[in-house]
């Protein structure tokens, strides 16, 4: 069996950021024009009036200060709350490809690799920006990668399952190299119109080189173990897919886009996780207390500081569990990815570490890796 190492990581940030009290100054102006253009259906009593959101609620809520995302104007205007993408020819690289490339020459340029030199190229995202040919194939062929590509959508856990797919395959002896590469556009499927969930998302596109370690030659973290879990549940979901079209009613349903039960997830996948990464290290022979970084899905500050105290029995400090949420929101499965790939310095050889990420499905993914 081979040891496999992660040699190379990359982000890519989109160019327009969205503050709480922009997206907040939007989202109420677009509550005063449905207010008004229901205000009948309101005095009647057979339409509930829209509430404001407010900077205070948001950060409170999720502490999120922040987001970024691939287009702003679409989604701040109040008649729309929605991104408007140019559309792209067949013969222009889809967007999602494009931002996978940027964030995947950062880490073949940190792990000093040759994009030739790739054998596989895992695209692992919530929602691919069209069902076939595989997003991972067009990347392959932007960066000029050899071996083989395809996708992969385990909702938020995509990175952590991605990384253990590729730690696979290279401790069997099939592959040497894998780029694990998570470009997510959720600002594309958000409801921007519901108080509850407006605020929740970014864009963003992080990118993850594995090697064989014999081979490898830049800064390193071992993989030490990976572990992976899914138990079905329908409170994080989104219904929009190729079928739609095939439905009587084709009008714009709230339950096509993203769509989640907040308290039943708070309940349920809290012990979930802290369950899953309990017995990982266990099963390793690993205390929690050994443990000097916790690289976490980046989906709410609450969830997090809860799974952080649960793990090590007490409250881990900013350094022990970095959070993101503030810059960048929560960005599905590439968030756990930015905390490990902006927040991994300070570290000594033997240190350990662990990247875990969770969400829909139930999913939950999680990797230990050691300093090298």
């Amino acid at each position: 069996m081979k040891e496999v190492v992660i040699s190379g990581t990359g982000v890519f940030t989109p160019p327009y950021a969205i503050s709480n009290d922009e997206l907040v100054a939007s989202f109420n102006a677009y509550v005063d024009l449905y207010n008004a253009e229901h205000a009948g259906e309101i005095a009647a009593g057979e339409l509930e009036a829209k509430s404001y959101s407010s900077s205070e609620f948001i950060f409170a809520a999720s502490g999120i200060e922040n987001r970024y995302v691939m287009e702003k104007e679409g989604i701040l205007d109040p008649t729309r709350m929605c991104p408007r993408y140019t559309p792209r020819s067949d013969e222009e690289p889809s967007m999602m490809a494009e931002m996978a490339v940027d964030a995947a020459k950062q880490a073949l340029a940190m792990g000093g690799v040759d994009a030739t030199d790739i054998d596989l190229i895992l695209c692992a995202a919530s929602n691919m920006e069209r069902a076939y040919p595989a997003m991972a194939v067009e990347i392959q062929a932007l960066l000029g990668a050899g071996g083989f590509a395809f996708d992969m959508n385990v909702a938020c856990s995509s990175a952590t399952f991605g990384i253990q797919t590729a730690t696979d395959m290279i401790r069997a002896g099939s592959i040497k190299r894998a780029l694990v590469l998570c470009p997510e556009i959720t600002s594309g499927h958000l409801e921007w119109r519901d108080r509850d969930c407006h605020f929740i998302f970014g864009d963003v596109a992080t990118a993850v080189l594995l090697e064989a370690s014999d081979v490898a030659t830049g800064p390193q973290f071992r993989v030490l173990s990976t572990r992976c879990a899914t138990q079905f549940s329908n409170n994080i979901r989104n219904n929009n897919g190729f079928l739609r079209r095939a439905h009587d009613q084709m009008e714009d349903r709230r339950d096509m886009q993203f769509m989640q039960n907040g308290r039943k997830v708070f309940k349920e996948v809290l012990p979930l996780v802290s369950q899953h990464i309990a017995e990982h290290l266990e099963e390793e022979g690993q205390e929690p207390t050994a443990l000097k970084r916790l690289w976490l899905h980046q989906a709410n500050k609450s969830m997090n500081d809860y799974i952080g105290k649960k793990v090590l029995g007490r409250e881990p400090s900013p350094e022990e569990q970095p959070n993101i949420l503030q810059d960048y929101a929560n960005t599905s499965s590439a968030g756990s990815i930015i905390a490990f790939a902006q927040h991994n310095s300070g570290m000594s050889a033997g240190d350990l570490g662990l990247i875990c990420s969770f969400g829909a499905g139930y999913s939950v993914g999680s990797v230990v890796v050691e300093k090298l």
